[in-house]
């Protein structure tokens, strides 16, 4: 009865202690509840659960001898020990500001840095530098360079064009006209002899006519109706003892004289129906046709690259005179013009050449600005020239550091001649240059050469 009564105290007394213990557990995971949430208070839970099992069975009385009840301790504290690996880790504590997001809400994008706007840095000011003022000089070559200069591709395309035009021209003529005394047909133009072309579109063919100086002669032409010393004719003489027929060209005599008409029309014939242009055009890689309506003997050839106009000019040289096919218009046809073209490109390279003189290229700047303005296109050429000639007799400062002045002393010369109306050739004081101009076109010309004299950079605007 003492025994019992004494395990019954035990019991009780273990009761007393495990309900107090479990009122402070009740206790402890109620707050935990609060502070860890529910899976950190289902966690510790388990712990203290597995605690209190291992303190019980290390205070409880244990049967001695009983291997079952060892058997059994050792199996529950395998079981604790599985519980406490089994149960999850702890979350991370929420906070209370959290629970109210949603549980997958999606990552934020971190919030971009506020941008300061700052006002732009100012590039330091620097001082503007004022332009250089161009010289006369300078601007006269630099229009000439980007304006008026020929490109060399041009230039060389097309004298190769009308150099192969040329050599079909001579075998057609002799094959066709064998009877004809004629020379080698030969290139000329400002573009071969580079005194001043615009471009690279205009080359004359001379078609040397070789006459017997026994059978023809000159006549000056103030002795002929015209009464101008630069047209001349070209007389047939001692019909009574070599009569017609004694010469190839008294084909072309009109009263006794040998007509620049009639040669010409015969040759327009021939370049218009007898040649096969296509033919040659394909062979060159260009399109050939004669200019049928024209007076002149002219061909038009048109290449990817460039379009050239080639003139044909019947030429005699007789008694150091040059005299061209290309009579004026009217009802005389039997005149012949002379020609100082070959002359004065010669006196201007020979000038140049004694001197080391920019004469030439003076020309070639007054060539390409009259040949391009609308109002001095008709100074281009013979009349620039001579009026250069003229001028080196008095001027003999022609180096290439006196070109402005050179050129400026050009114009004042070119408005003096103007106003009298008269530019007498340099090879020939008989002749005036501006005899074929109208009184308006020289006023015109006059007036605005005058203005260029005070200010130059006129004549260089692009018109």
């Amino acid at each position: 009865m003492g025994v019992a009564m004494g395990d019954f105290m035990r019991q009780r007394s273990k009761r007393q202690e495990d309900s107090g213990l479990g009122s402070v557990l009740d206790v402890l995971l109620a707050n935990a509840r609060l502070v860890l949430g529910v899976t950190g208070a289902a966690v510790l839970a388990i712990a203290t659960l597995a605690v209190k099992r291992l303190i019980d069975r290390a205070t409880s009385p244990r049967d001695e001898g009983d291997p079952k009840a060892e058997q059994k301790t050792l199996e529950e504290s395998w079981q604790d020990l599985a519980l406490i690996k089994a149960a999850p880790n702890p979350t991370k504590k929420q906070r209370r500001e959290d629970l109210s997001e949603p549980l997958l809400a999606p990552a934020q994008p971190p919030a971009p840095e506020p941008r300061v706007c700052s006002a732009p840095l100012e590039p330091p000011r620097l001082e503007p530098i004022p332009p250089r003022c161009l010289t006369l000089q300078e601007k006269l070559l630099s229009h000439y360079s980007s304006r008026l200069a020929v490109p060399e591709v041009e230039a060389s395309l097309a004298l190769q064009l009308a150099r192969s035009i040329c050599t079909q021209l001579q075998r057609f003529l002799r094959s066709k006209c064998p009877e004809l005394p004629l020379g080698n047909l030969f290139l000329s133009g400002a573009l071969l002899d580079g005194l001043g072309a615009l471009a690279a579109d205009r080359i004359h063919i001379m078609l040397p006519v070789v006459l017997d100086t026994a059978l023809w002669s000159l006549i000056p032409g103030e002795d002929t109706v015209v009464r101008n010393p630069q047209y001349w004719m070209i007389k047939r003489t001692d019909l009574e003892y070599f009569p017609r027929g004694c010469s190839p060209w008294d084909r072309f005599i009109v009263g006794r004289y040998l007509s620049s008409n009639m040669l010409n029309e015969t040759l327009h014939k021939l370049l218009v129906a007898s040649i096969n242009w296509p033919a040659i055009g394909s062979l060159l890689g260009s399109i050939i046709h004669p200019v049928v309506a024209s007076q002149e003997l002219k061909l038009e050839v048109k290449h990817d690259q460039v379009e050239l106009s080639i003139t044909l000019f019947p030429v005699v040289e007789m008694e150091d005179k040059v005299l061209l096919a290309a009579p004026p218009e009217g009802l005389v046809e039997n005149l012949w013009l002379e020609s100082f073209y070959k002359a004065e490109v010669s006196k201007v390279k020979e000038l140049d050449a004694g001197d080391a003189g920019a004469r030439q290229h003076c020309l070639r700047i007054l060539n390409g600005i009259c040949k391009s303005h609308p109002t001095l296109h008709k100074l281009s050429g013979s009349p620039l020239t001579h009026i250069i000639l003229h001028l080196s007799t008095t001027s003999s400062d022609w180096a290439e550091e006196s070109l402005a002045e050179r050129f400026q002393e050009v114009l004042e010369e070119l408005v003096g001649y103007l106003e009298q109306g008269v530019l007498p050739s340099y090879f020939d004081h008989r002749i005036n240059l501006f005899c074929e101009l109208l009184e308006e076109e020289i006023d015109e010309m006059g007036f605005m050469l005058y203005r260029a004299i005070a200010e130059p950079e006129l004549l260089l605007k692009e018109q």
